[in-house]
């Protein structure tokens, strides 16, 4: 495994010492920082030490100027050599692109718990590429434009109907347009081809499921694809959209995610 210089946000536990340490991984075309609008404040009161990493290339982590060629393995390197470097292993917590890095994380690594947040399925993304082209072609343009913070009212609007709920507002969306960057070719590659991993030996752990009820990139539906894979535990935020830790319903999300890891640790 290649060390890389790889930068962390920390928040401290605020009062008690006794919960488990939560390391947070981000999903696609995203940064650390996309935690510490919400949750990682929010969680540190809550009695928890937080963690959240930049993948290699992303954020102020090392490999901006290689990002294509990194991968999901690669991605997983990273996360394990963030949890190494900590005092207590860490419930994990991914969103998106960063529930895969997890799950490759665990199949080489334990860890106590873990949270997979509107998960990639275990078929990969290319059903969820293949419906946003058939319904919004000009999303991926769109998308594209606003990772270099070109925006205008109708891109505002289709990454509010794909990644947000109706209530998140327009402030809100150029407020978080910083924590938002381009994503590996590579790694979108890996995420394409995820079918191809089925029949992985996946180790028993409490986990956690979690998608919104408006997440229009990976529907509640299909929910159970992943939490059947691990045998986990399932809640849907309601009016939630895909980037829950962002979402106006946030909170909602973070106060079931806090529950349930009281639960099993």
């Amino acid at each position: 495994m290649k060390l890389r210089r790889i930068h962390t946000l920390q928040r401290p536990a605020a009062g008690r010492n006794d919960l488990p340490p939560l390391l947070f991984v981000h999903g696609g075309y995203a940064t650390a920082a996309c935690w510490d609008e919400y949750f990682l404040p929010w969680f540190s009161r809550q009695g928890f030490a937080c963690h959240a990493l930049d993948l290699a290339g992303h954020g102020r982590s090392e490999g901006r100027e290689s990002l294509h060629g990194f991968g999901i393995d690669d991605y997983a390197d990273d996360l394990a050599q963030v949890v190494r470097g900590l005092a207590r292993q860490p419930v994990l917590i991914g969103h998106s692109m960063g529930c895969v890095v997890v799950e490759r994380h665990l199949e080489r690594e334990a860890a106590p718990a873990a949270v997979l947040m509107a998960p990639v399925p275990p078929g990969g993304i290319l059903g969820a590429t293949m419906k946003i082209a058939l319904t919004r072609p000009a999303f991926f343009d769109q998308q594209a434009r606003s990772t270099r913070g070109e925006y205008a009212a109708e891109s505002l609007r289709t990454l509010r109907e794909v990644y947000y709920s109706a209530e998140t507002s327009t402030d809100d969306l150029l407020r978080f347009a910083p924590l938002f960057q381009d994503e590996s070719r590579r790694a979108l590659l890996d995420l394409s081809l995820l079918a191809m991993r089925f029949g992985r030996r996946l180790p028993a752990l409490p986990v956690l499921v979690v998608g919104g009820e408006a997440d229009a990139v990976f529907p509640p539906a299909i929910l159970a694809f992943t939490a059947a894979r691990w045998r986990a535990d399932t809640a849907v935020i309601p009016r939630a959209g895909h980037t829950l830790m962002l979402d106006a319903h946030w909170q909602a999300a973070a106060e079931a995610i806090a529950v349930w890891i009281r639960r099993q640790c």
